[in-house]
């Protein structure tokens, strides 16, 4: 009979799957039980030996399934890494699954406050807001220690640390960066006048520059005089100009919230509305990533109430900036209270949209959804022509980030929008939810979108095109097909297709300069379609993001004399250079760690944001508008390795850095870095790199050497006599 049949089956699987465990075959195994759907037999036949990597391969081959299949997978990995007591490896998995239930097990079944340290480091990297409560520590002096650990105060310390150890300390100027001495006489010769513009680009180079060091040349007063050389930068930008001057100082102090808000304080009382704007959002960048005790927007927002009939768009994205992914709901009422409100123009309102989504990011909240789609459904016929109202669609799609099928019900209501703004925001609020899956079936919907010949007025193919790049950013075949995929719309698309592009490509790309992109977007920084060329410029500033890249340096020296007359693109060119230069070179703006396995949400909206505002230069960027370039803060990390003792102080030790090689399913223990240079910590780590310790004297506590990694002494180690 049938049934007899199957269960002969089922028992034989059971037979096979067990020989394959032990012997060393665990990828047959797994696939054996994914083709007959019975993974749950699989916990049976792990046992310490080959856990790791039967949960190597489960986690690999979840980002290849098709969804419910993907999260099924991981769960059992999951539950295999918790029974084995693996506990960091399984705390990246349920950050992955954004499930905080998996988050207070790890930490619930795990006695050791060391790991629980180090569960805290990956949390606070990850950029999580996580509330520990009573059952995960009981003790209020060990809670207090892991609170601060998740709130990031340790940051600044870590940084700063690794920049004395590779000696950055000392402060750099915009000039240093555009070396204009090795350039042709005709560039340097028109340099010299100046020119309100190009002083608010060497205000942005200046801020990414020095990014987190606590002093430059332009914005902190220097120390061994009194003449305050602050005061003076600041008013030699124009108006909205000084909005961004005063917010750079945020930059330069970022992490440092004792510090950063003692010098933003004299901004706020001056007697100029732009610069007190520009303050308030400079608190915002200060406090990016990090929560602190003395809620430091609560201060502000006595400033927000009196500055806001004049110009609140400073304190709003403040409040984006300083509490994204927190989902505080004193602020989501704030902010909702703008939308709502008839009066106010359109800018506070893209940019409270903006705000609430970065709050809420990921989160599905269906209060603050229907506040967005209803200042939507307010907008005027005239005002859904205006560049700012792409906020509007974008702050709804943040609340989906990553979230996939849960946008439906929204995609619905879309769908009754102006016809206007409907495939704007259609394609908005699906490249926001798959973003980071790898979803090919979507990535193949956005193509044909995107393949259409539309009239000029069409703006919704330049979100489809970014939709790909966010997409497909998941993973690396699918990164090299959209690659190749994108530069086919290039010869086919339409105009302002090619314009979106660039920014995919440096989307995909990001703090990553591969040659073969570098070469795309060379070529196309000199097109004839200035669009197109700004586009292109700024995407080589994103790929070299704070690699110091010496080629695109160089090609970004070329283009600043090619295009020495016009302005404008000498302003993206100069962007560019302070993105290439980021943090001197220790920053990264990759939202994607831990081997390229977690994808934080916030660092993605801010790039997103970012992205979307370029899809519009000659309006937002090079308009008034270009403190949007702020929200890069969002995912700016030091991309280091820093190796702490036990009681949390820097400890130097040999590390080998090199070209990450995958070793899924391989026989044996193949070395999973190939190339590698023996250093000290700090160290740096470029993309795509991976560490591991050269010495057996200490055991880290985490399985991926990025970011903080807690050391404790290895028991078993003897020195050699």
């Amino acid at each position: 009979t049938e049934e007899a049949s199957v269960h002969d089956l089922i028992e034989l699987v059971q037979q096979i799957v067990a020989f394959h465990m032990k012997h060393n075959a665990e990828p047959e195994a797994v696939d054996l039980l994914m083709e007959v759907e019975d993974l749950n037999i699989l916990s049976k036949h792990v046992d310490k030996t080959n856990f790791k990597r039967t949960c190597l391969y489960l986690t690999s081959a979840a980002k290849y399934l098709p969804g419910p299949d993907d999260l099924a997978v991981l769960k059992i990995a999951y539950e295999i890494y918790l029974k084995f007591g693996e506990y960091a490896s399984a705390l990246q998995i349920a950050l992955f699954l954004d499930n905080s239930q998996y988050i207070k097990q790890v930490y619930i079944s795990c006695d050791d406050l060391l790991q629980k340290k180090q569960f805290s480091y990956i949390l606070a990297r990850h950029g999580t807001a996580f509330e520990l409560d009573d059952d995960i520590s009981a003790d209020d002096v060990d809670r207090e220690v892991l609170e601060e650990i998740i709130n990031n105060t340790k940051l600044t310390e870590g940084y700063l640390t690794l920049a004395r150890d590779i000696e950055v300390m000392e402060p750099k100027s915009p000039e240093d960066i555009y070396k204009a001495h090795l350039l042709d006489g005709r560039a340097s010769a028109g340099a010299s006048v100046d020119s309100a513009r190009q002083n608010l680009a060497a205000t942005f180079v200046n801020a990414f520059l020095n990014a987190g060091f606590g002093q430059d040349k332009l914005m902190t007063p220097p120390t061994d005089s009194s003449s305050g050389g602050s005061g003076n930068w600041l008013f030699k930008n124009k108006d909205h100009g000084k909005t961004s001057a005063a917010a750079s100082l945020g930059m330069i102090l970022m992490w440092d919230v004792d510090s950063g808000l003692a010098q933003l304080d004299k901004y706020f009382h001056s007697n100029d509305n732009h610069v007190i704007a520009g303050a308030l959002l400079g608190v915002g960048i200060v406090n990016c990533g990090i929560r602190n005790d003395c809620d430091p927007v609560s201060s502000p927002n006595s400033c927000a109430r009196e500055v806001r009939s004049i110009y609140p768009i400073g304190a709003i994205m403040g409040l984006g900036i300083a509490y994204a992914g927190t989902q505080n709901e004193q602020i989501c009422s704030k902010l909702s209270g703008i939308l709502s409100d008839a009066k106010a123009p359109l800018d506070v309102i893209a940019f409270s949209a903006i705000s609430l989504g970065l709050v809420c990011v990921s989160s599905c909240n269906e209060e603050v959804a229907q506040a967005i789609i209803l200042a939507l459904m307010d907008r005027s016929e005239s005002e859904l022509q205006e560049p700012l109202i792409r906020f509007l669609p974008l702050g709804l799609g943040l609340l989906y980030l990553g979230k996939q099928e849960r946008v439906d019900a929204t995609a619905e209501v879309s769908k009754t929008f102006n016809e206007k703004i409907r495939k704007y925001c259609d394609m908005t609020l699906l490249s926001c939810a798959y973003a980071g899956t790898g979803n090919v079936l979507k990535v193949q919907n956005l193509l044909g979108h995107c393949a259409e010949h539309l009239e000029k007025s069409e703006t919704h193919q330049g979100p489809a095109v970014l939709g790909i790049a966010m997409i497909a950013m998941a993973e690396e075949l699918g990164l090299e097909m959209a690659i190749r995929s994108l530069e086919h719309l290039l010869q086919y698309g339409e105009q302002n297709i090619s314009r979106a592009v660039p920014l995919a490509l440096g989307l995909l790309c990001i703090s990553n300069p591969k040659v073969n992109v570098m070469d795309t977007l060379s070529r196309l920084s000199h097109d004839t379609d200035s669009e197109v060329a700004m586009a292109a410029v700024f995407s080589l500033g994103l790929i070299g993001a704070g690699t110091n890249n010496a080629r695109i340096a160089g090609m970004l020296r070329n283009l600043s004399s090619y295009y020495y007359k016009d302005a404008t693109l000498l302003f993206c060119v100069r962007i560019a250079q302070g993105l290439v230069h980021l943090g001197k070179g220790l920053l990264t703006i990759n939202p994607y760690h831990s081997d390229r396995f977690l994808l934080s949400p916030t660092a993605l909206a801010g790039l997103i944001t970012m992205l979307h505002a370029c899809l519009d230069m000659k309006a937002i960027i090079l308009g008034k508008y270009h403190y949007v370039l702020y929200f890069l803060v969002l995912a700016m990390q030091p991309r280091m390795l820093l190796t702490v003792d036990e009681n949390l102080k820097p400890l130097s030790v040999p590390v080998r850095v090199g070209q990450a090689v995958d070793v899924v399913g391989q026989a044996g223990r193949p070395k999973t870095i190939t190339g590698f240079q023996t250093h000290s910590t700090p160290v740096l780590l470029a993309a795509g790199d991976r560490a591991e310790l050269a010495t057996e004297k200490y055991i880290p506590l985490s399985p991926i050497l990025e970011g903080f990694v807690i050391l404790k002494d290895n028991p078993d180690y003897r020195e050699d006599l």
